[in-house]
C-alpha cells in the first residue's frame, strides 16, 4: 500500500492524484457526518416524544414502568391504529394501588394450664402463641423477594383520552368503545378530548 501511495505522488500526475485523494477524503467525511446526523435526529425524536408525554403529565419516563403505565402505553398504541384517531395520549386513574398478598410461614402453639385454688375451685387457662413470618426467596444477586400468593390489580376509576381526531363524532365513539372494552369502565367514566394543535 505504501509503495502504491509513493508511486501516486511521483511524476507528472502528482497534483491530479493529490486532488483525487482529497476528494475521496471529503466524500468520506460527508458520508460519516450524514450517517451520524440521521442517528441524532432519531434520538432527538424519541426525546421529544417523551418530553411531550411529560408536559402533558400523562406518563413519567422511568427505567421500570409500572403495570399502570404499561396499560396506558398499550391503549395509546392500539388507539393510534384506529382510523382517524391520529396521535393519542391516555391517562388512567385508579382508586387504589395494586396489593400483594405474600405467603406466610405460620407457627402456632396452644398450652392449657389447669389451676385449683384452696377453696376447691378450678380454672383452665389457655395460652396461644403464634408467629407469622413472610416467606422470601433469594435472588441470584443476593436480594430477597417475598413469595406471593396473589397480586390484586388496582381498581380503574376513569380514563382521559386526548386525540388529534377526537373532533369527529365517529372517531370519538370508537375511542370510547375501545377503552370500555379494554378496561371495563362505564361510558360516563371515559372522557375524550381533541388534542391541541402545536
Amino acid at each position: 500500500m505504501k509503495d502504491k501511495l509513493k508511486n501516486m505522488f511521483k511524476g507528472k500526475k502528482k497534483t491530479e492524484n493529490l486532488i483525487v485523494l482529497i476528494v475521496i477524503l471529503i466524500v468520506t467525511v460527508v458520508a460519516i457526518n450524514y450517517i451520524w446526523s440521521d442517528n441524532k435526529k432519531e434520538t432527538d425524536g424519541i426525546i421529544k416524544n417523551d418530553s411531550i408525554r411529560d408536559n402533558l403529565g400523562i406518563i413519567q419516563v422511568n427505567n421500570k414502568e409500572s403495570t399502570e403505565d404499561e396499560l396506558e402505553l398499550k391503549l395509546e398504541n392500539i388507539l393510534s391504529k384506529i382510523s382517524g384517531v391520529g396521535l393519542v395520549k391516555v391517562m388512567i386513574t385508579y382508586s387504589e394501588s395494586s396489593t400483594l398478598l405474600p405467603i406466610y410461614n405460620e407457627d402456632s402453639s396452644v398450652s392449657n394450664t389447669n389451676e385449683t385454688d384452696s377453696n376447691g375451685g378450678s380454672r383452665t387457662i389457655q395460652e396461644t402463641e403464634s408467629q407469622k413470618e413472610v416467606v422470601y426467596k433469594e435472588n441470584v444477586d443476593g436480594s430477597k423477594e417475598p413469595i406471593t400468593q396473589s397480586i390484586s390489580s388496582p381498581k380503574i376509576e376513569g380514563a382521559i383520552v386526548v386525540a388529534e381526531g377526537a373532533e369527529n363524532a365517529e372517531v370519538k365513539t370508537n375511542i370510547i368503545g375501545a377503552i370500555e372494552a379494554a378496561t371495563g369502565l362505564a361510558t360516563h367514566k371515559i372522557q375524550v378530548f381533541k388534542m391541541e394543535e402545536n
